[in-house]
């Protein structure tokens, strides 16, 4: 390259260095770019098969645009929309309201509408599964319709202290215990994470259902005994207390502290504690009768449970 009058050699090279320069600065934020776009690109490995014909059961995969927000049933949305629309997942709501889009991410049970997906961007891959305590249909479907089967076999709500034309008169603490177990959504996560529900073991109904069968025992004008239903069908005694199903409950409610533990606890003083028989009889006696029966020493009453056993 032919210098230009009067112009010296450190300056040619001083301009040389600084093509070389934005150069690479150019490349870099190219770099950047690159990355950048690659960071917005969200990767899913996604349960296909059909209940019909197993040997089809695989795991496919997809990427789909990261946008702000996100969260892991907008993705499948996405899929469905733009990629493959035989992806079949149940939702209805998109506001955690509803329970319906229950899978496992990443091998947890979770909400899909309530996942986002920018804890796994750039980190790993996000992995769907149906919940596998229930019946597979298809893809991230089940069948939960035994779940409500289960329901129904429940003792319902009873109340011999008053008629049903009467006002109902509450503590405030009562009606906050029963409220906090009527915030379940029926999303099945707790049945779902339960190994003892998963391997359908004694007949054990889950955590859902004893918290169902709590919101009855816990109201103060309930006097329906299910004492004898929870022990030999329910199967209550087989949940062995890992609090696992709090871990996953959307709605963060105490399944353990507030409706199981009780449970256990109510069953375990009417078929064991001595005195309890007494009590529950109580209602039933005049002032005398009662007074007699209190009289009554722990050894007697321990010898009549021994009696009728």
């Amino acid at each position: 390259m032919e210098r230009k009058r009067g112009e010296t050699s450190s300056s040619c090279d001083k301009k040389v260095i600084g093509r070389k320069e934005k150069s690479m600065s150019l490349e870099k934020d190219a770099k950047k770019e690159e990355e950048e776009e690659k960071e917005k690109l969200v990767t899913l490995r996604i349960f296909r098969g059909i209940a019909d014909d197993r040997s089809q059961d695989r795991f496919d995969v997809f990427t789909v645009p990261y946008v702000d927000g996100m969260v892991v049933l907008n993705a499948i949305h996405y899929i469905q929309s733009h990629i493959d629309p035989t992806l079949s997942a149940r939702w209805n709501c998109k506001a955690g309201r509803c329970g319906s889009c229950s899978a496992e991410i990443n091998g947890l049970p979770r909400l899909m509408c309530k996942t986002p997906v920018s804890q796994f961007v750039g980190k790993e891959e996000i992995t769907v599964e149906p919940m596998k305590s229930f019946p597979f249909l298809k893809d991230l479907a089940t069948d939960i319709s035994e779940s409500f089967e289960i329901a129904k076999n429940i003792p319902p709500f009873a109340s011999e202290k008053e008629s049903s034309t009467s006002i109902w008169k509450m503590q405030q603490i009562d009606v906050d215990k029963g409220r906090e177990l009527r915030r379940c959504i029926e999303c099945f996560l707790c049945l779902d994470v339960c190994h003892v529900f998963r391997r359908r073991e004694h007949g054990y109904i889950g955590p859902r259902w004893i918290m169902k069968t709590a919101t009855f025992d816990n109201h103060p004008l309930d006097s329906e005994d299910r004492s004898d239903w929870l022990s030999n069908i329910a199967g209550l005694q087989y949940c062995n207390i890992s609090k696992c199903c709090e871990e996953v409950c959307p709605e963060h409610i105490k399944i353990t502290e507030d409706a199981i533990i009780p449970e256990k606890e109510s069953v375990l003083d009417k078929r064991y504690d001595p005195l309890f028989s007494m009590h529950i009889h109580a209602k039933d006696l005049d002032l005398n009768q009662y007074r007699k029966l209190k009289e009554r020493t722990l050894l007697d009453q321990i010898q009549s449970v021994y009696e009728r056993k």
